[in-house]
């Protein structure tokens, strides 16, 4: 008889990074994939992408997840994944939401930046792109970002959505 594989559950860091003080759509979404049944680890307000990569490698995340209102987007999220590509941990997938231009969708997803919600998601979404991409994380991540990639080279619209502000929207 063979022993049954035990999947640990999905493991993801909700940060917000930087000066923005406005957090209740973090807390939604990290409460969202916490009742999900992930294990979520909130590192709280102005986190910098230092202190976010080694909550994440400490501990040992899927995922890591910024929300970002303050405009400052393309510095903190290329910080960030410079961070972990010098930590040799870029195998955690990065994903995000907030205030984010669509034509910055496209830098953020040459940065490698898995996906970008912006507002009018609703948490089921959130819930159920983090579930299929992180769920298997090694193919998950790779899929994701060469589909980011290849959506942003074509300049189709891979992205959508998250309610950040912290309310959740129904698509109109």
């Amino acid at each position: 008889m063979q022993a049954e594989q035990v999947r640990s559950p999905i493991r993801v860091v909700v940060a917000k990074p930087g000066l923005d003080g406005h957090d209740r759509g973090a807390k939604v979404v990290a409460r969202a994939l916490r009742d999900a049944g992930m294990e979520v680890i909130y590192t709280g307000l102005h986190q910098t992408p230092e202190q976010i990569v080694e909550t994440a490698i400490q501990e040992d995340a899927d995922g890591i997840g910024l929300s970002v209102l303050s405009g400052a987007h393309l510095t903190l999220f290329r910080r960030l994944t410079d961070l972990l590509r010098e930590r040799d941990a870029d195998d955690i997938v990065v994903f995000g939401g907030g205030i984010i231009p669509e034509a910055d969708i496209v830098t953020l997803a040459r940065m490698g930046v898995a996906r970008v919600f912006t507002p009018g998601a609703s948490t089921q979404e959130i819930v159920g792109w983090v579930s299929t991409h992180l769920g298997d994380q090694a193919e998950g991540a790779e899929a994701s970002v060469a589909q980011t990639a290849q959506a942003a080279h074509t300049g189709e619209s891979a992205h959508t959505g998250e309610s950040v502000e912290g309310t959740e929207a129904s698509p109109a």
